[in-house]
């Protein structure tokens, strides 16, 4: 990615939120960070960056790692810093808030919104899930975002969303990588990449720069009655990969504890792979998964939706769904903050 952008000779670049996939990214994560943001410097091109749902902690006082490159020139948008200019365009965001932080994050938008009334060309950065493009789990509703800026450079969504909005074009540009089996569709039909904005018409023009993913996605279905051979299978597939995989594995048919069927394959696999994603079904459980899949089933999300609606108090339920959020991906910290 920053070896295009540097083909492609463009005045600024932003990145809209989960640069890591951790608050706490691992050295070699920091590393490449580095290198490539030092690329960008060495060819005159600055980067705006806000703090994702991943890489952000949600706490007083906290920083996210995006801090630490602020003396090579990175230039973070906080909600203590929120705003630049460069050159004549108003470049003005916040990182990502829960739904929890919801009026809070309104109240902050509104005042961005009366500061980008005072300047010709503007830009929105957000990592925010918006009700038009993301389901059920979003932090804003569409009429909640302003609409005086000229473009909305959004983070969150894996995949591609080039829309009308306001004045202007907002773009989510999507992952850059396959990170999700629900991905793969939007991959096939946009490819993952980045935009580039031309900001010199009355509306932004947007063109859609399409990158090779570095990486393989694969999907494997296992029995757990043969598990061993199926392993082997993906071992012997992925072994001589340049770039470690993520794999997606389905195993049915498990009698024992998940617990020793997940070590099980994190000890064969895990060296070999960047990320594996589970996902465990006990005997006897595929009829009862058809029957569910053939209804109008609610997912987890939903199901809390509808407990959780009893207490008449829309904060309560967006509290309880960032819990479930955060302690399912094991972000127990950011769980007990809330």
């Amino acid at each position: 990615v920053i070896d295009k952008i540097i083909e492609e000779k463009v005045d600024f670049v932003i990145h809209s939120g989960d640069l890591f996939e951790t608050a706490r990214p691992s050295p070699i994560a920091l590393l490449t960070f580095q290198k490539g943001l030092l690329k960008l410097k060495g060819s005159g091109i600055p980067m705006y960056a806000i703090a994702g749902n991943h890489d952000i902690v949600i706490r007083n006082d906290s920083i996210p790692p995006q801090v630490i490159f602020k003396k090579l020139g990175l230039k973070v948008i906080s909600p203590i810093n929120t705003n630049y200019m460069h050159g004549d365009i108003f470049i003005a965001g916040l990182p990502f808030y829960p739904s929890s932080q919801v009026k809070n994050l309104k109240s902050k938008l509104a005042e961005l919104s009366k500061k980008a009334a005072n300047h010709e060309k503007s830009i929105l950065v957000l990592h925010q899930g918006i009700d038009k493009y993301f389901g059920y789990n979003y932090e804003l509703e569409i009429g909640d975002l302003p609409d005086n800026f000229n473009y909305y450079a959004l983070g969150h969504i894996h995949n591609y969303v080039n829309d009308n909005f306001g004045k202007g074009k907002l773009v989510y540009p999507g992952s850059g990588e396959i990170w999700n089996i629900k991905e793969l569709k939007d991959y096939h039909e946009n490819g993952k990449g980045f935009v580039i904005v031309d900001m010199d018409n009355e509306k932004p023009l947007v063109k859609r720069v399409k990158i090779d993913i570095p990486r393989e996605f694969i999907r494997r279905s296992l029995d757990y009655n043969d598990l061993e051979s199926g392993i082997s299978g993906i071992k012997e597939t992925i072994k001589d990969f340049d770039k470690k995989p993520i794999l997606d594995l389905d195993i049915h048919n498990i009698e024992s504890d998940t617990n020793r069927v997940y070590e099980m394959i994190n000890e064969e696999l895990g060296d070999l792979s960047l990320m594996i994603r589970p996902t465990f079904n006990m005997a006897g459980e595929e009829d009862l998964d058809v029957i569910i899949n053939q209804s109008e089933s609610l997912g987890p999300d939903d199901l809390l939706k509808e407990q959780l609606g009893n207490y008449g108090d829309e904060s309560v339920i967006r509290l309880g769904l960032d819990l479930y959020h955060f302690l399912s991906k094991d972000k127990i910290e950011e769980s007990e903050d809330i």
